[in-house]
């Protein structure tokens, strides 16, 4: 009887430690890079196929309503510490040009040390340090941008247990590199340094597709991070884990493994080549461009195998956004795809800028048995509210100086006690830029390093491509915007992201 008694308590004791651990989900977090808001099947995509990403949005939660920021640099430190681009500290891509040749590949190569962009302070708080202080294993595959080789900005010095990828995010303007970092460490690879800065040559036939063989070489380093990324999986299977699988996918160059530039190209048909310039040539760029997208969602569907074939699906959280909305170069063709529908994504309104074209991204929460399958959100939000929604999930204090929310109500299918009066941009590159969002209005600033504050005022419930101003028909409105642009903004601690107009009209 008493040994009875004891294996019931025992089952009891494995049970509660089970419920236990199931109130810390596992936590993956999906960054695609340069993604536009309707490159995705699951947000009107009609001729990119993105089958496993769909699913996620089938199984979850798809927000309509979710905020990046323009570029990648400052889009992923606004993501890993909730601080708005008012008080950020990281504001634009700073490449460090001081320190000597650094968009020289091969000085890159012979040099670490011009590697990587500004780094953020030792004192950052980043979500991997809160969820590393919660127990979490913490771990970092893909693309960095926030510090270089002995800097206080690496990942391994902001609270990643491990990191594979690229330090540098100029690294990961070729898919071919001479290699990645793991932790602190590089790890060669058996490429050639090639600049991807090349023309086509002139005395070679451009519509015969071997000519671009030169473009491709052995190792492509996404293969590289979705094994590092099936690895840490398979490692911390027992244990409660956060990954941030920072994609560099389908930032430029195009480059894309044959099978899928095959499948496209024999979709579309032929087309006319990019030749070039400031980043590869491509034969294909159309199918090359799909090729990446479907290479990235081919690596959703292998993450989510590899969470059920360690019994870790059901309780996992994996989140899927992108860091800013579709480029328009290197013979990428937001036009074509429609990429950032139903707005604008072409030079001037997609990446690079305030436009909802730029900043309203694709975000998808998938949480088995929790999050409602199929459903559905027009919360307005963004990437700073992962801090808080995280710290909120866990119950850990939020850091101070988050201008984030927490949206883990909208989640779990609740209402929301708390909403954003409005969202705040700022942006010192591409001609210097402001931007508020309240309720259905927008409005705008351009060309600030013009000194000019002109505010642009849009409906987006009836505009949402942004043509038609309506601030002279609502002036008290382009005034509170204008207090808000006022009080959001603080002056930056880096000279580099200085926007001398606002500082002499913040006085």
């Amino acid at each position: 009887m008493r040994i009875k008694k004891f294996l019931f308590v025992a089952i009891l004791f494995t049970v509660s430690s089970v419920l236990a651990q199931t109130k810390r989900p596992n936590i993956i977090y999906i960054l695609a890079d340069d993604l536009g808001y309707a490159d995705l099947g699951s947000y009107g995509q009609q001729k990119i196929e993105t089958p496993n990403i769909d699913q996620l949005a089938k199984n979850g939660m798809r927000f309509t309503q979710h905020y990046a920021f323009p570029v990648c640099a400052p889009s992923r430190y606004i993501l890993l510490t909730g601080i708005g681009s008012g008080k950020a500290y990281i504001r634009g891509n700073h490449e460090w040009g001081s320190r000597g040749p650094v968009w020289d590949f091969k000085a890159m190569e012979a040099n670490p040390y011009l590697e990587g962009q500004w780094p953020i302070p030792d004192s950052t708080i980043t979500i991997a340090k809160v969820l590393k202080d919660a127990g979490y294993t913490t771990g970092l595959v893909g693309k960095w941008g926030l510090g270089a080789p002995g800097t206080a900005g690496l990942p391994n010095k902001q609270g990643f247990d491990y990191f594979y990828g690229y330090i540098c995010q100029r690294q990961d303007h070729t898919y071919y590199n001479g290699h990645l970092w793991e932790n602190e460490n590089r790890v060669p690879l058996d490429n050639k340094i090639v600049d991807p800065n090349v023309l086509f040559p002139k005395n070679l036939d451009s519509s015969e597709e071997k000519n671009y063989d030169v473009y491709q070489q052995k190792v492509y380093a996404p293969d590289l991070l979705i094994n590092s990324a099936l690895r840490f999986l398979d490692q911390n299977k027992q244990k409660p884990f956060f990954l941030y699988f920072a994609s560099p996918l389908p930032h430029v160059s195009l480059q894309a493994p044959k099978k899928w530039v095959d499948y496209y190209h024999q979709k579309f048909g032929d087309e006319k080549p990019f030749l070039g310039g400031s980043y590869f040539p491509c034969r294909y760029p159309h199918a090359t461009y799909a090729a990446m997208i479907s290479t990235l969602d081919e690596q959703v569907g292998q993450i989510v195998r590899e969470l059920k074939k360690n019994g870790n699906y059901n309780n996992t959280i994996i989140l899927f956004c992108s860091d800013n909305g579709p480029a328009y170069n290197a013979g990428v063709d937001p036009v074509f795809f429609n990429s950032a529908m139903p707005f604008k994504g072409d030079y001037g309104w997609g990446k690079g800028f305030l436009h909802e074209g730029g900043i309203r991204v694709p975000f998808i929460v998938q949480w088995p048995g929790v999050v409602k399958p199929g459903s559905n959100s027009e919360l307005i939000c963004a990437t700073m509210d992962m801090m808080p929604t995280l710290c909120d999930l866990l119950k850990r204090p939020i850091p101070a100086n988050v201008d984030g929310i927490s949206i883990l109500p909208t989640w779990l299918g609740k209402k929301q006690s708390r909403e954003h009066k409005y969202l705040y941009f700022e942006y010192p590159e591409y001609g210097g830029q402001q931007s508020v969002r309240m309720g259905n209005w927008k409005a705008l600033r351009l060309d600030i390093m013009k000194g000019i504050l002109t505010t642009q005022l849009f409906d987006l419930a009836n505009d949402p491509q942004e043509q038609h101003d309506v601030a002279a028909m609502h002036p008290e409105m382009v005034r509170e915007m204008e207090l808000i642009m006022k009080k959001e903004h603080h002056t930056p601690e880096l000279s580099r992201f200085l926007m001398p107009a606002l500082e002499v009209n913040s006085k």
